[in-house]
Order: C-alpha cells, then sequence, then structure tokens
C-alpha cells in the first residue's frame, strides 16, 4: 500500500473526504481521531492486512505516516 492508501484508510475510518486529510495528520491535528475513530482505524488496517496487528503496532498508530509505515511494513 502506499501512502495515498494510507489517507484512503485513515479518511474512511474518519468517515470524511481524503482530500481533508492532510499529509501530516495525526491524532493531535485531527478533531475526529477519538477513540472510536482508532478502533475503526484498527479494523481498517486489519481487514488491508487480512491479519490481526500485534499489540506494539497498535499503540504506535498516532499519525498518517504510521498507518503508512504498517502498511509498507506488513505488505512487504
Amino acid at each position: 500500500m502506499t501512502a495515498v492508501d494510507a489517507r484512503d484508510l485513515l479518511a474512511k475510518a474518519l468517515e470524511v473526504d481524503p482530500s481533508e486529510i492532510s499529509d501530516d495528520a495525526s491524532i493531535d491535528s485531527v478533531d475526529l481521531w477519538d477513540s472510536i475513530a482508532r478502533l475503526r482505524i484498527i479494523i481498517a488496517i486489519e481487514e488491508a492486512l487480512n491479519r490481526e496487528l500485534d499489540p506494539e503496532s497498535i499503540v504506535e498508530i498516532s499519525s498518517i505516516e504510521d498507518i503508512a509505515r504498517i502498511l509498507k511494513d506488513k505488505c512487504s
């Protein structure tokens, strides 16, 4: 998956248009990124990878960069 895919995944989880997701989107900068959105993000990543994330990876998810990195690392 690419960064664009991470943006699409995050936008879907947050229920917004991908154009509303900035390149530096993070839990600190996106008001809609709350605990429920966090669960939706985790589920979306797991569905994209077709497997569960380990707890260490889940804890690390706090930005679009983290999502892109996890998708890239786990798809390799």
